[in-house]
């Protein structure tokens, strides 16, 4: 969805570099699970590339916003989500599996989902740019309840985790 050029306050811009982290971290994510599922679980592995075009999408469409304000948006992601890929990928090589794979994908769900309503809180919902982040809101909840409905229906009991 495209936006004319709006004027930000820095607070807001602040907030959507933080929101394009949150956004490529997300994205990466699921990439990063749907390698690790791709082979014993295809249809999940395609949803969860799905979700990180989703979010590539979400990134993109935040750093036109910060360009157009005349600041360099953020390009890549935290490291602190970089180690949780690695410990991700370490708990699935050490026999999670599935279940290990979909606990983090809905704790990261938790995450960029707090960060959005945090942001909209923050700014009152006035700012310019709250149209927008309340659509990306409306989309992380329903991948979220997405990810935490997959995620408990995996856990059953007697089933291995």
């Amino acid at each position: 969805m495209a936006m004319s050029a709006q004027t930000l306050t820095q607070k807001s811009i602040d907030w959507l570099q933080s929101l394009i982290q949150i956004n490529i971290d997300s994205r990466d994510g699921f990439k990063e699970a749907s390698e690790n599922l791709k082979e014993k679980n295809p249809s999940l592995a395609n949803r969860f590339c799905s979700l990180a075009q989703q979010r590539d999408s979400q990134a993109t469409e935040l750093q036109t916003m910060v360009a157009s304000n005349a600041e360099a948006p953020t390009e890549s992601g935290s490291f602190s989500a970089a180690a949780h890929r690695t410990w991700m990928d370490l708990r699935t090589a050490l026999g999670g599996g599935e279940q290990a794979v979909l606990d983090e994908a809905e704790r990261g769900e938790d995450t960029i989902k707090a960060k959005y309503e945090e942001a909209l809180k923050d700014m009152g919902g006035s700012e310019p740019c709250c149209d927008t982040l309340r659509r990306h809101l409306t989309a992380v909840q329903s991948s979220h309840d997405e990810v935490k409905a997959l995620r408990d229906s995996n856990h059953r009991p007697g089933k291995a985790r």
